[in-house]
């Protein structure tokens, strides 16, 4: 795609100097060699294309172009279509932002990645983009965003207090306003972006939790993760996941989970624990510290071992695919529900990957037979723990009465409250 009047100026003086080189070649002598034709063949494919993007950026231009419909993954395109439609530089946008042109070529170079959502929300309004429309909802009622434009939208007294405060997150001196210590622990804890557009939570559960539930746990996760981010003991965290073998081994052992916590920090991520909030059931959430360190928090709502390891790997699954990915969101999921948005699916397959791969899940005769003895052997042969194939087995079959004697209750919640 063409971004800017000077890009398009050295498109169209390219486009010609191909011309000039497909014409020669074609006059070259008859009988050309295999070689001399596939030349030929790739002068055609860059020459279709260029003119494809020049023909494009002077539809844009000539303002013959509505914007009317597009979703997460393209409004970073979107955007930059809608400000050649306008008629807009990269430096007329740049005044406009009043900042340095060079960023917002950095912005469209990069297609707004990592760029904060308050900023894009911004530029939406400058050039008119109706960023409302740009995320699908999942169907039915699993999947939601949750923003706030402002803090001046937030209701304080609709946080949890009684409830944080009988956790003792923060200190209540006598005659204290309750609601004013909570409202100052989340501002320490969280922030005044996080209830706005830098941190819209994208939801999956089977009902949607209080959205001050939500806020109130989310802050506590970033006040647990701030002295671990800052201890000197969590590595830098790159895209690398040729580790995540050493965490499945860790699956067998009975205390793996508590184990667990120190792979991740040694591979860059943060992963805490606090129970979920009343109104706000979920097993986790997936988030960016202020360090940069990807922070995991985990409820464990349900003592299983075979919640626990789907509820981490799911989680991997949006570090890895999406919480770097453009736009930021958070990412909270609660168990049950049939999500059908695309981005859980994405997780789902990455936890499954990892758990219990396609090519291991098709050889076991449990999944055929449900029984006990067939889940055990095929553990056994696998070297894995029964709880994993136990809790495929009850999610796949929408069944959770069954095998309950192998799902690991009880061995998870022990390992963490003994600390």
């Amino acid at each position: 795609m063409i971004y800017s009047k000077r890009q398009y100026g050295t498109s169209i003086d390219e486009l010609e100097k191909l011309k000039g080189a497909l014409s020669k070649t074609e006059a070259g002598p008859p009988g050309k060699d295999r070689v001399g034709n596939i030349e030929i063949e790739g002068l055609k494919h860059v020459i279709t294309r260029l003119e494809a993007d020049i023909s494009f950026y002077d539809l844009l231009s000539s303002g013959q172009v509505t914007l009317r419909s597009f979703s997460l993954e393209s409004l970073p395109s979107v955007l930059v279509q809608a400000r050649i439609a306008a008629g807009m530089s990269q430096a007329d946008l740049a005044a406009a932002l009043a900042i340095k042109p060079h960023l917002v070529k950095q912005y469209e170079d990069t297609g707004y990645r990592g760029v904060p959502l308050a900023r894009v929300t911004e530029i939406c309004g400058i050039l008119n983009v109706d960023a409302s429309i740009c995320f699908e909802r999942g169907a039915g009622l699993h999947s939601a965003v949750y923003c706030w434009n402002s803090l001046d939208e937030l209701i304080w007294q609709s946080l949890p207090v009684e409830e944080m405060a009988r956790r003792r997150w923060f200190p209540l001196p006598q005659g204290a306003d309750p609601v004013e210590c909570a409202r100052a622990y989340f501002m320490q804890a969280a922030g005044a972006g996080f209830a706005t557009a830098d941190h819209r939570k994208k939801l999956c559960t089977a009902s949607l939790p209080d959205e001050y539930g939500l806020l109130a746990w989310q802050a506590r996760i970033l006040d647990l993760a701030k002295p671990i981010a800052s201890s000197g003991q969590v590595a830098d965290f790159s895209m690398s996941s040729s580790w995540l073998p050493d965490l499945v081994a860790l699956i067998p052992q009975a205390d793996g989970p508590q184990r667990a916590s120190g792979i991740l920090a040694d591979n860059g991520i943060i992963h805490v624990m606090e129970d979920y909030m009343p109104g706000a059931g979920l097993d986790g959430a997936t988030m960016l510290a202020d360090s940069g360190h990807p922070v995991i928090g985990m409820t464990l709502r349900h003592d299983r071992l075979d919640n626990f390891w789907f509820t981490l790997f799911h989680q991997l699954g949006h570090v890895f695919l999406h919480l770097f990915r453009g736009l930021h969101f958070d990412f909270v999921d609660g168990e049950g529900g049939a999500c059908r948005d695309p981005i859980e699916i994405q997780a789902n397959q990455f936890a499954m990957a990892h758990l219990l791969p396609e090519t291991l899940w098709a050889d076991c005769q449990s999944r055929l037979s449900p029984t006990p003895e067939a889940v055990l052997q095929d553990a056994e042969t696998l070297g894995i723990d029964a709880a994993i194939i136990a809790g495929r087995i009850r999610k796949e079959r929408n069944n959770f009465r069954i095998l309950s004697d192998l799902v690991g209750n009880g061995r998870v919640r022990a390992l963490f409250d003994a600390r």
